[in-house]
């Protein structure tokens, strides 16, 4: 079972207060180690100091047989810090805990640490010759107890107010989330509106009280509810015109069936029957064609580039296939297709499907509506200079007015009176592979066969 995310209160609450104690921490990390190492240096120095009275002291007293009384130090201290004075080895004077003992082995100058009695010193020694060639050494230490101690007193001023910050730290625990809860007001309400919202309400979202941030989401999440309304409009709009389409092809079977069921003659019979062939090719090819601008107009709303449209296809060898295929179909009628493409091959980015469903659409508009007897030419140029590859198709049909040209491509948009059947869709699907791939459509009469001319030019690589 996958964990549930902390909420956007949660995760802004530990942020902050993760940086708090981060921060925290790092102060006083910061302040130790400062502390640590000024004190250190400060009483490195006060040893060194109190080393060198001591030594220039001893060099002015006459030399005696008694060890001299030590000298009272601060009370506070006294256990804690010692120190001795030796001339020719012989100790002449320490502090009262100061052990008889060196605190500092032979030969050792300056600051060292040692360990005497079971306790930790720093000592700091120092060796001097008298006029009278005796030899003094001096030693004064101060227990490393005794510097945690102090360094503890120096950083209870500047630790305590950090103390008081993690004290502070559950207040503003909830002050942080009641702040973030109020802020994130408007959003909870703004999602209630949306899961409140029926499922056919397409409309915009209100703006109002939005917070600024949210801004953008509104608008993005307005954007696509707009897309959406297109959508199921063009989708009912698609699915009404589809249904009548649909009607007609299946009337006309309906009746064929039953003239076919009530005839006394095999040739009216068979008649009837061919009829309700046909009926059902047609209605076939519509609803193929119905399904293939159903999954173009996919891809239109895909964000993603559609399957395969980057895969080069030789074009050349798609028009061969589709002209033969076709060529049947033109004879019975008496029509020719003439095919002019260069002897190499001509690729587009385009899959060889769907470039097969836009140059077969193209054909039968010019084979349906071009008269019996007539030429159809297709014709392939390379890319060039002025323009990428191109596909030309022209027929000898009668052409089309200005006001039908405004109208090709409409979904069942047909020329009256033309005297062919089909559904219009042919046209709204070369118009959508058109923009789904950027290519260029141009129609015009063709100045060779007198009937329509259509161009359709890919973008230059």
């Amino acid at each position: 079972m996958a964990a549930r995310p902390l909420s956007l209160t949660r995760r802004l609450m530990a942020m902050v207060l993760g940086f708090v104690l981060a921060a925290w921490l790092v102060t006083a990390l910061v302040a130790w180690f400062t502390t640590e190492h000024e004190l250190s240096e400060l009483l490195d120095a006060h040893l060194a100091q109190t080393t060198a009275l001591l030594l220039a002291s001893e060099l002015d007293v006459p030399v005696e047989d008694d060890a001299r009384p030590a000298p009272v130090l601060l009370r506070k201290y006294q256990s804690r810090v010692a120190f001795q004075i030796w001339r020719d080895g012989r100790l002449r004077a320490r502090s009262t805990d100061a052990p008889e003992e060196p605190l500092a082995p032979a030969g050792v100058q300056g600051l060292s640490e040692q360990r005497l009695a079971g306790k930790r010193w720093r000592v700091f020694t120092a060796e001097q010759a008298d006029a009278r060639g005796s030899a003094i050494t001096v030693h004064v230490a101060e227990q490393l107890s005794a510097r945690r101690h102090v360094l503890l007193a120096s950083l209870r001023g500047t630790l305590l107010p950090l103390l008081l910050v993690l004290l502070v730290l559950p207040l503003l625990a909830v002050g942080v989330g009641w702040t973030v809860r109020r802020a994130l007001r408007p959003l909870h309400a703004l999602g209630h509106r949306v899961a409140a919202r029926s499922p056919r309400a397409l409309d915009a979202l209100p703006q109002d009280g939005v917070p600024a941030e949210v801004q953008p989401l509104v608008h993005a999440l307005n954007g696509l509810l707009g897309r959406v309304a297109e959508q199921v409009a063009g989708e009912r709009r698609f699915t009404a015109d589809a249904a009548h389409e649909l009607r007609t092809p299946i009337a006309a079977i309906r009746m064929q069936a039953q003239v076919a069921q009530g005839a006394t003659q095999d040739e009216e019979r068979r008649a009837a029957l061919d009829a309700t062939i046909a009926g059902c090719d047609r209605a076939t090819r519509l609803v193929d064609q119905l399904l293939q601008l159903a999954r173009l107009e996919a891809d239109a709303v895909d964000t993603q580039p559609a399957a395969g449209r980057d895969i080069p296809t030789d074009l050349t060898a798609v028009a061969a296939r589709l002209v033969r295929e076709l060529s049947d179909a033109a004879r019975a009628r008496g029509q020719q297709i003439r095919l002019e493409c260069p002897p190499r091959p001509v690729d587009v980015p385009m899959s060889a499907a769907l470039a097969a469903v836009l140059l077969r659409n193209l054909l039968d508009n010019a084979l349906r509506y071009g008269p019996d007897g007539g030429k159809v030419a297709v014709q392939l140029l390379p890319a060039q200079a002025t323009h990428g590859v191109r596909l030309c198709v022209e027929d000898a049909g009668p052409g089309l007015s200005d006001a039908d040209l405004a109208r090709l491509g409409e979904r069942f948009f047909r020329v009256l009176g033309s005297g062919q059947s089909g559904s219009g869709l042919g046209w709204s699907i070369v118009r959508r592979l058109a923009r789904l791939h950027a290519l260029q459509l141009h129609i015009d009469r063709s100045p060779a066969l007198g009937g329509l001319r259509v161009t359709v030019d890919w973008p230059r690589a």
